[in-house]
């Protein structure tokens, strides 16, 4: 399928809306220190301000993502919150307050999307925030804020494990577990998009949704064990880890020769390299990069309908906890997204 062409960085009249001034203080969740869920709270914070080529965008709707819980908790990034309260948070959709200079291509009243670097900054669980504008780019026309808001990490850390890593074709034999997740429905989706034959793993309820979105393959994780289904992969590409029932060292175990091994979630599985060299396959891990041009492909995959986001369910931004508590169940089918305005 042929990707569309780029806009014209200036909006027609339709894609621009109102923009007030920001306020001083402004609705965002908090922490004050790791811990479980209930650790989150509704508080008003100093509107951040940009610096340099920094966006300051109004936001719609939050993405929330596995690692989120993962900080709040104490591990994921935590170690590189600098200091408390924080707000958690990477992704979001909105609409731009100021941009850095008159002839840049995102204007105020442009609707965005994108990723904030958390934690070197405040999160995106928050009516505002301060965002790099090579990490921004326009929201695809046939999503809504809150469907947008559930695309940046996971679809930009789906397209690098795929298309930058695992470098999908024709052909190809890729094994991707919890294949219904945030970021695994987008893997499934680029993977088979590219050619691959993409078996996946997932709970029996999600079985014909994941041959739905491109899984010639859709094995059962409860029931079924994938090494006794499946061949010879050339590429695995792990969403669990060995956190469950060792999911990676199976893994290992279904790669072809030389097969590249890709694990992704945060301290999933520390002795993976050496086990991958001692099974004689390759081996990585794989962390988002929060790629402004990248986000656009993937805004035209999703304007074109030749990929999609599911959106679970959607939280007022005061029930942040609520979310967090549904992310740690890990039985979310794609994303769950917090609302934080009207759009």
């Amino acid at each position: 399928m042929r990707f569309r062409p780029l806009r014209s960085a200036a909006p027609t009249a339709s894609e621009i809306v109102d923009v007030t001034t920001p306020p001083p203080v402004m609705r965002a969740v908090v922490y004050d220190a790791t811990g479980d869920a209930g650790v989150l709270h509704e508080s008003e914070v100093t509107v951040p301000e940009p610096a340099l080529s920094e966006l300051l965008v109004r936001v719609i709707a939050a993405g929330t993502n596995p690692i989120d819980a993962k900080t709040r908790a104490g591990r994921g990034v935590s170690r590189h919150v600098a200091e408390y309260p924080t707000t958690p948070g990477f992704d979001f959709s909105g609409v731009v307050v100021s941009s850095p200079f008159e002839s840049h291509p995102l204007q105020p009243g442009e609707q965005v999307f994108g990723m904030v670097p958390f934690p070197r900054t405040g999160g995106s669980y928050a009516e505002y925030v301060v965002v790099p504008s090579l990490s921004v780019t326009r929201k695809p026309a046939a999503l809504s804020h809150v469907e947008a808001a559930g695309v940046p990490l996971a679809a930009l850390t789906a397209w690098g494990l795929v298309v930058e890593t695992a470098h999908a074709h024709e052909g190809q034999r890729v094994l991707i577990h919890a294949g219904s997740g945030g970021v695994g429905h987008f893997a499934v989706q680029l993977a088979a998009y590219f050619g691959a034959h993409v078996t996946a793993t997932g709970s029996e309820r999600n079985l014909g949704w994941l041959r739905e979105l491109g899984a010639a393959v859709a094995v059962d994780y409860a029931t079924t064990r994938f090494e006794d289904v499946v061949g010879e992969m050339d590429v695995v590409i792990d969403l669990v880890g060995n956190v469950h029932d060792d999911t990676g060292a199976r893994s290992l175990g279904v790669l072809r020769p030389g097969g590249l091994y890709v694990m992704v979630p945060t301290g999933g599985w520390p002795d993976y390299a050496e086990a991958a060299a001692a099974a004689g396959v390759r081996a990585t891990t794989y962390k988002v990069i929060p790629d402004g041009s990248v986000l656009a492909t993937i805004a035209r995959l999703l304007d074109s309908g030749a990929i999609q986001v599911y959106i679970d369910r959607v939280f007022e931004l005061a029930d942040a906890a609520e979310a967090h508590r549904e992310l740690e169940r890990g039985h979310a089918r794609g994303k769950l997204v917090l609302r934080v305005a009207d759009a």
